[in-house]
């Protein structure tokens, strides 16, 4: 696991929000070019810096010149700027334009951190709980995690409230969790609109429950390709929960889950084309689905069945179909 990703299965029991919505450390290093701007790597902007980013060293870092940004901080970030600090522990951690060197990175989002850069906070905090290149500290990465978290940071707020529910498992937890969810989910993460999903679908962390509710924060999830809430909201759209029932919207949120890797759906969408449910009934195209789900491990008794009612040929197209899927 690398310092990015912050896996807790602390809410697997109620909230299968799956792993934690933080930016991707594993983008590959880039070559210094003038056409990638910052959004080529997680979206990054000034607030990420924690100072005024009108300066020659975040202007590079935006047109995609990552060393000449890094040649550029490096000077100020010894000095003592945090945002020259955040801006060159970033550069090193994701390995744009260098080497990827996630210890040197862990220093200087240290630094940062300690002036109370909330992206450096967030950052340092996944590194101190990860423990790969930092003593492991948990405490540190509790205390770190819920000052960004107050600052504003969405994603800190997330995965604070991740922390939270591991601290204190049951309802009393998630009542605590629960405004770290919200603030997050209102700032745009999917996971954490996912979770609001599953709170108020469950009536959890003191919230009641209210199906209409659970069912709008899943659209908002499904809508930024979150797969699992697109699988959930196509259940619902089918069997008319939290709202009217619509089978064709259904059929469409199972099919982008299906053809972004999501299994249960791609056997979900098999059934959907089986029986004819938000579209023409395709035995071959319900076959082809579950021979892609199957291949991924999943077994289902009803569509085994459902293939022993197949002739050779149509296995044999449903087979090919599966291949051109894959």
């Amino acid at each position: 696991m690398t310092a990015a990703r912050l896996v807790l299965s602390v809410v697997a029991a109620l909230l299968a929000a799956g792993a934690v919505h933080a930016q991707d450390k594993n983008a590959p290093a880039e070559q210094e070019t003038d056409t990638k701007g910052a959004e080529s790597v997680g979206g990054i902007d000034q607030e990420r810096f924690g100072g005024p980013p009108a300066d020659a060293a975040y202007g590079a870092f935006q047109r995609g010149l990552y060393m000449t940004a890094l040649n550029l901080a490096l000077p100020r970030a010894e000095a003592g700027d945090s945002a020259a600090q955040t801006l060159v522990a970033e550069i090193l951690s994701r390995g744009l334009g260098v080497a990827r060197d996630e210890a040197k990175a862990a220093k200087w989002y240290r630094l940062a951190a300690e002036q109370g850069v909330p992206a450096a906070q967030f950052q340092y905090a996944l590194m101190l709980l990860d423990g790969r290149f930092v003593k492991k500290d948990p405490q540190g990465a509790y205390a770190l995690m819920q000052a960004a978290a107050e600052a504003g940071n969405r994603l800190a707020q997330f995965n604070f409230a991740q922390l939270l529910v591991q601290r204190e498992p049951g309802n009393a937890g998630m009542t605590k969790a629960v405004t770290y969810y919200q603030r997050a989910a209102d700032a745009g993460v999917a996971d954490a609109q996912y979770a609001m999903s599953q709170i108020y679908a469950n009536g959890a962390g003191g919230k009641k429950r209210d199906e209409v509710e659970a069912r709008r924060w899943l659209l908002l999830a499904a809508r930024q390709n979150f797969d699992t809430a697109q699988l959930d909201l196509a259940t619902w759209l089918v069997d008319g929960r939290g709202g009217p029932r619509d089978l064709k919207a259904g059929f469409d949120w199972m099919s982008r889950a299906a053809h972004a890797g999501n299994v249960a759906a791609q056997n979900r969408l098999a059934k959907l084309y089986m029986g004819g449910i938000g579209t023409e009934p395709n035995a071959i195209d319900a076959a082809a689905w579950y021979f892609v789900a199957r291949r991924a491990g999943l077994t289902d008794p009803e569509m085994e069945d459902f293939l022993r009612g197949l002739t050779d040929e149509e296995q044999k197209q449903a087979l090919s179909r599966a291949n051109r899927l894959r």
